[in-house]
């Protein structure tokens, strides 16, 4: 945290005589009547400079040299702001607290409010939250509309921490506001809004209050585009559509006649819909409850509706005869990962047997093997190779039946493949 710019610290053989540099504060120039025979807004400027390239000790010691001048109120101020800043930096809370509480304390109206943002922000992080709060509010005294602004962000925070909503709320309504008419907003300002509105909002979706959540994305998003405020209000649509998909879902009077006002092809898109921006929120266990409500539903065209948006991206083999085929053994673990959004996982799991049965197979191929026993041996294991997985069983259930319709009777041992 810097408050000037000014000539950099140097080292070395001392430089010729020159004039002293002018600091970037116009105001600063009463400053420079200091009783010692050093410039203290030049103290500062060279103190700033050697925090800037990290070195705190030395810009520690001539933050002090300027404090112990014992200039005029603003030049105080300024240095001890700086020492505040640095000893912070070093680790020395105590001392960055003690500099910030004489830095506000001399009410100057440029350097006491930044003392004591930086202190209030110290003092909560630590949890300190009585001083915090109390410097907050002096902030209020002190500050312009940034300032004031980033006071009631502070406010808002400590006193939601005390379980006072309402105090709270009225506070992040001022941190909101914004400057009336054409009047220009300080960067500051705009990055106090902004910060505040991505908070804000995010505590009001949490509690399932996405309207009032998107009137805080707006007003964030009103003082500059925000990558985090954009995200924040595409939640706040995501909410809202949750709440829609549901009322068409679980209507709040379901009686019958009311149900039967839904056509069922409008249902099944809700379920569809509903289930799947659930899982978009991280919630694939609610996900699959409203997948298997609908597929239960008591109106049999809306269960058909449901099941055959769940079965919609399936894949399914041609058929040339025009005769129906059985269901594929495998489409029902289908049904079941696209309801509890586990279709990577299924997915996962074919992969790695077939990398596995492959493997198993390959090896005595490149090897050239030749002896029976051993290649028998070879495809017997990657055969069992699915046996473990919830799936297996179904798919050496899937051959034995085909096999028999083939050959005309079961001709495979009870346990086959893996007990004979």
């Amino acid at each position: 945290m810097t408050t000037t710019s000014g000539t950099p610290a140097r080292s070395g053989p001392a430089d010729p005589p020159r004039p002293a540099p002018r600091a970037t504060d116009p105001e600063d120039d009463q400053d420079a009547a200091a009783s010692s025979s050093e410039s203290v807004p030049d103290l500062c400027d060279q103190a700033r400079d050697l925090a800037e390239n990290g070195h705190l000790k030395r810009a520690a010691t001539l933050y002090q040299r300027a404090v112990a001048a014992n200039p005029p109120p603003r030049a105080q101020a300024r240095a001890l702001l700086g020492l505040a800043v640095v000893q912070d930096q070093r680790g020395d809370t105590a001392a960055s607290r003690e500099a910030a509480r004489r830095a506000l304390a001399t009410g100057d109206t440029r350097y006491a409010p930044r003392a004591a943002h930086h202190l209030a922000l110290s003092l909560e992080q630590e949890g300190d939250h009585g001083e915090a709060v109390r410097t907050w509010h002096r902030l209020l005294d002190l500050g312009g509309p940034a300032r004031v602004a980033v006071a009631h962000y502070g406010l808002a925070r400590e006193a939601e921490l005390r379980g006072g909503d309402e105090e709270a709320e009225r506070h992040w309504e001022a941190a909101l506001e914004l400057p009336p008419g054409d009047e220009a907003i300080s960067r500051l300002h705009a990055a106090t809004v902004a910060e505040a509105a991505r908070d804000l909002a995010g505590r009001l979706l949490a509690r399932g209050r996405p309207d009032a959540a998107a009137l805080a994305v707006e007003r964030g998003l009103s003082v500059g585009d925000d990558p985090g405020l954009r995200l924040l209000r595409a939640a706040t649509h995501l909410e809202r559509a949750i709440a829609d998909a549901g009322t068409v879902v679980d209507p709040a009077s379901p009686s019958e006649e009311e149900r039967g006002r839904t056509e069922p092809r409008t249902s099944g898109a809700a379920v569809e819909l509903l289930a799947g921006l659930l899982s978009l929120r991280g919630e694939p266990d609610a996900a699959a409850r409203v997948w298997r409500a609908g597929l239960d539903d008591r109106d049999r065209e809306t269960a058909e509706a449901v099941r055959a948006r769940l079965r919609r991206p399936f894949a399914h083999e041609p058929s040339g005869d025009g005769e129906e085929h059985p269901q594929p053994w495998w489409e029902g673990y289908l049904e079941e990962a696209v309801a509890t959004s586990s279709a990577p996982a299924l997915a996962g799991e074919l992969f790695a047997v077939l990398t596995q049965v492959h493997a198993l197979l390959a090896v005595p191929v490149v090897e050239g093997e030749s002896r029976p026993a051993v290649l028998r041996a070879a495809m017997e294991t990657a055969l069992r190779t699915p046996s473990e997985l919830v799936w297996g069983g179904s798919l050496h259930a899937d051959f034995r039946r085909r096999l028999s319709e083939a050959v005309g009777e079961d001709v495979l041992p009870e346990q086959w493949p893996d007990g004979g």
